[in-house]
């Protein structure tokens, strides 16, 4: 299992409603969440899969910005 880490745009629950069928849908996520508190708004998310394309592709087509950091 690898976590990788991601800098975005989803900032508030709103938010998270919006990109949680996005998330929920990419069938390599075991388990993600996002910390709105932080200025980074930092998605964690642990996969099997090391590629981040597939996350940021789904983070990407619900609307919002996103790059791996």
């Amino acid at each position: 299992m690898e976590t990788l880490k991601f800098k975005t745009t989803i900032n508030c629950g709103g938010c998270l409603a919006k990109i949680t069928p996005f998330l929920n849908e990419e069938k390599s996520i075991e388990k993600w969440e996002v910390n709105i508190l932080t200025p980074e708004k930092t998605l964690t998310v642990q996969t099997e899969e090391t590629d981040p394309k597939k996350i940021i592709a789904a983070v990407e087509k619900a609307g919002y910005k996103i790059e791996q950091i």
